[in-house]
């Protein structure tokens, strides 16, 4: 189902629901990318309500008026707007890559807001981490007898030079899936109509993150934290993802044997049971 609500600033933002049980707050990555690519999580909503937010300019929400209101801090407003929508004290939240480092800018604002936190695959970048060669070669060598790794391959180098074409994101593509197959294939084709170029350039841009206060909320959250890594992911590589957990008091470190950047696509049981078991659980300390 298909619902709206009114941000801050008068846009109207849309989110769509699946599935029954408590609410549980889903925020896309991309970063602004239609959430329509989450899909429903591997069957997640077997399990929770999903609340799947389209970030403003993406999908059926509506584009602002003010494009700087497509950087990530700005958009906790968003979020907040979301919570008082649907009438909720706390939530639980989701986040995908690029929507971990929104769920977190949330979390540093508003503390007492958030319940469980899970981070799918996330970006580092609130948190203020860096992804090392060491990291990446981790994930990059064991797919090496694939058929599409050496242009793969020259593809990444050519991003990590700097001298990267306009085909490198599609050629680097593989590394980001645990299967190269069909349904990987159409899955990333549909990303360049998914994704909103403008609003991602703002998304990152200066003034966006502060890790140094989001690390102290996170040391600081009370509720339980899930990092799951899938095992194969080129973006969020198990050994970042790892120290991604340490910051985290309340973390539970999961990396997902075979998976990708997209965990749910790999192998949706796995990952839905890892996801659900830890949405059940128990919030004692």
């Amino acid at each position: 189902m298909i619902s709206t609500f009114a941000g801050i600033d008068g846009t109207t933002l849309a989110y769509r629901t699946v599935g029954v049980g408590d609410p549980l707050v889903c925020l896309p990555g991309g970063p602004m990318r239609d959430a329509a690519y989450l899909g429903d999580l591997g069957g997640l909503g077997a399990h929770r309500t999903l609340v799947i937010l389209d970030p403003r300019g993406t999908g059926r929400s509506e584009a602002p008026a003010d494009v700087s209101t497509y950087r990530c801090d700005r958009m906790v407003d968003d979020v907040e707007a979301l919570r008082g929508h649907l009438g909720l004290d706390r939530l639980d939240l989701l986040g995908h890559s690029a929507g971990a480092n929104l769920a977190l800018r949330y979390l540093t604002r508003h503390p007492d807001r958030v319940g469980r936190l899970a981070l799918i695959n996330p970006s580092i970048r609130a948190v203020g981490l860096e992804v090392t060669a060491a990291q990446r070669q981790e994930v990059i060598q064991p797919r090496a007898d694939e058929p599409w790794f050496p242009a793969a391959a020259a593809a990444l180098e050519s991003v990590l030079s700097g001298q990267a074409d306009p085909d490198a994101r599609q050629a680097i593509a593989p590394f980001l899936y645990g299967r190269w197959d069909e349904t990987a294939r159409a899955h990333q084709a549909a990303e360049d109509g998914q994704r909103n170029d403008e609003a991602a350039g703002v998304f990152s841009s200066e003034g966006a993150f502060d890790p140094p206060a989001t690390r102290t909320a996170l040391a600081a959250h009370r509720g339980p934290v899930l990092l799951l890594a899938g095992a194969v992911d080129l973006a969020a590589p198990p050994g970042l993802v790892a120290r991604f957990a340490e910051l985290s008091p309340r973390a539970t470190l999961v990396v997902q044997p075979g998976a990708g950047h997209y965990p749910w696509l790999d192998d949706a049981e796995v990952f839905t049971a890892t996801v659900a078991a830890f949405l059940a659980g128990s919030d004692g300390a």
